[in-house]
């Protein structure tokens, strides 16, 4: 077995104890305008900003208008993703042409051909270390992280053994040329707030 197939296999065998965390959180009085995601068996709720919004809604524009109104983007929707216990809630996700639900009405990662995570100060971490290794371990060929306290994005890209090979940092206000990946698409940051 390689390094991927134990994470999938992990992945796997928690999905059971993630569906009974996601129901139990569900049943909870989450305050409005909080998510919840498990990132390594830890169960995280952030508030969703105005400027953490205006990024998720420029980003996934700019994927909708490229793709077209058929194309899957989802957003703060359950994706159970390699490693113990992950059942993230990514902000920006594009799916593979053709992507559907499993039978128990989970979005599979093996489908998921780009992530966008835009940066809240208290699960800064989860973004760029376990979430990040997650998505590598999965092979999702492109994961971009938007932050807006540096004002910068970083772009991942080529996952082997688990981890990225590539990373490219760019300001906000700088184009990320994008034309090479599976987006195929230059994304603006001009319109991206900072905090």
């Amino acid at each position: 077995m390689t390094v991927v197939d134990d994470r999938i296999a992990m992945a796997d065998i928690s999905t059971e104890r993630l569906d009974e965390w996601f129901e139990r959180l569900e049943r909870m009085p989450v305050p409005e305008g909080f998510r919840a995601e498990i990132v390594g068996g830890t169960v995280y709720m952030t508030p969703q900003r105005g400027t953490h919004w205006e990024i998720i809604f420029e980003i996934a524009s700019d994927i909708r208008f490229r793709f077209g109104r058929r194309a899957k983007v989802l957003s703060d929707v359950r994706i159970d993703f390699p490693g113990h216990e992950n059942g993230f809630c990514p902000d920006v996700v594009k799916m593979r042409d053709g992507a559907k639900e499993d039978d128990t009405g989970h979005w599979r990662h093996e489908d998921v051909e780009f992530v966008a995570e835009v940066i809240s100060q208290g699960t800064a971490a989860n973004d760029y270390g376990p979430k990040k290794l997650a998505y590598a371990a999965a092979e999702v060929p492109l994961y971009l992280i938007a932050d807006p306290y540096q004002g910068r994005c970083h772009i991942f890209t080529h996952p082997k053994d688990g981890d990225y090979t590539t990373e490219t940092r760019v300001a906000f206000g700088q184009e990320l040329d994008l034309t090479d990946t599976v987006l195929g698409l230059t994304l603006r940051t001009d319109a991206f707030p900072r905090d």
